[in-house]
């Protein structure tokens, strides 16, 4: 579990977007023993206390058995800590530090310093030494913002949770009265059927009522919904009249699976991927889709280049800016300050589809706004 506190704050696309650069970066860095680097400083803890801990492992770091790992930790750690003098005080967010010798060629020296004050407040301390650095904790405040239900369901068993990032997390569980295939001894095989079939129904609708009371009250927040189960089971329960309306209107698709219970909700997890990444990329060409329409009705409410969106954005006439991924991030740091001023939102598109393709060949950036403008 991370323990940066993403519950109580909203990350904003742009944020989220240089945490997913500032993750590329590290992610790419290995180390040939464990000599990376990774110091996670809490939010109001005294930073000369950090400095003074590191200090203390480089004294501990002499004693590593492998010169070269051991050259690696002691100068990963000496620019660890003038990076961390030269910043003085700890951010008001904590701080995430990473420090390692990047160079290719074996017995060579590049060391270099990363750090960044999470966009929520960080309550963890840690220290550590590895063959790569520890980023858990920042890829799950990127992944945070995604919730999705998650059901699993067959005759006996069912189980409604959450996905959180990539947190599963179990809401209620319930075990049907269904009889087993095999009838007890004096039933004639159709009244056991009729009581099977009954016990099934009655099962079905405590999962449908458990979905309604579990995901309605949150229902904008989720994106979506996945069921899973045995195939024959998962279709009779989704022909069925069971699900409310607005609780239906939310599911994604079914998965078959062999589990249920826990071991069901990671099943159904892994076998989630291709859903939960379409439905990213859905949203994505949705508000694409709309640009277009916009664009080729010649509506006046769709602008794109940097110079007309930025002046539109000035007469307050911008509902939402729509940036490339591959824009450079002093761009999109622009953009984000201009935006603010008018409580104008920004939308970081992809080049994983055709759409984003398309905006990053008419210039990387676009809008969607308000009233009608006509270009000048």
């Amino acid at each position: 579990m991370s323990n940066i506190g993403v519950d109580d704050y909203k990350v904003d696309a742009v944020q989220r977007h240089k945490l997913k650069q500032f993750l590329k970066t590290l992610e790419k860095v290995r180390g040939r023993g464990t000599e990376l680097v990774t110091v996670y400083v809490p939010a109001g803890y005294d930073l000369n206390k950090v400095i003074g801990q590191l200090q203390e492992e480089q004294g501990t770091a002499v004693n590593i058995k492998s010169k070269q790992t051991r050259t690696s930790v002691i100068d990963a750690l000496e620019k660890m800590i003038i990076h961390l003098r030269g910043i003085g005080k700890n951010p008001p967010h904590g701080l995430a530090a990473f420090s390692g010798n990047i160079a290719e060629r074996e017995g060579q020296s590049d060391v270099k310093v990363w750090s960044i004050e999470p966009p929520v407040p960080n309550s963890q301390r840690l220290y550590r030494c590895d063959k790569e650095f520890i980023l858990d904790p920042i890829r799950a405040i990127v992944e945070h913002e995604n919730t999705y239900g998650l059901v699993v369901l067959d005759r006996r068993d069912g189980m409604v949770g959450l996905l959180k990032g990539k947190t599963i997390i179990p809401l209620v569980q319930t075990h049907s009265e269904v009889p087993g295939k095999h009838k007890s001894g004096g039933q004639s095989a159709v009244r056991f059927e009729r009581l099977r079939e009954g016990a099934t129904i009655e099962h079905f609708k405590k999962i449908a009522d458990y979905m309604k009371d579990q995901f309605l009250p949150i229902i904008g927040e989720i994106k979506g919904i996945i069921l899973g189960g045995p195939g024959v089971t998962v279709n009779l329960f989704m022909q069925g009249d069971y699900v409310t309306g607005d609780v239906k209107k939310k599911i994604l698709g079914t998965k078959d699976l062999s589990y249920t219970g826990d071991f069901g909700m990671e099943e159904l997890v892994e076998k989630s991927e291709d859903l939960l990444a379409a439905e990213e990329i859905a949203d994505e060409k949705k508000i694409m889709a709309k640009f277009f329409f916009e664009l080729s009705k010649d509506t006046g409410l769709a602008a794109y280049g940097k110079a007309e969106v930025l002046k539109y954005i000035a007469y307050g006439a911008v509902d939402t800016v729509l940036l490339s991924e591959a824009l450079e991030d002093g761009v999109v740091e622009e953009f984000e300050v201009e935006a603010e001023k008018m409580g104008t939102k920004i939308t970081l598109i992809s080049v994983e589809t055709r759409e984003g393709l398309q905006l990053k060949e008419m210039g990387k950036i676009a809008a969607l706004l308000r009233y009608p403008m006509q270009a000048h």
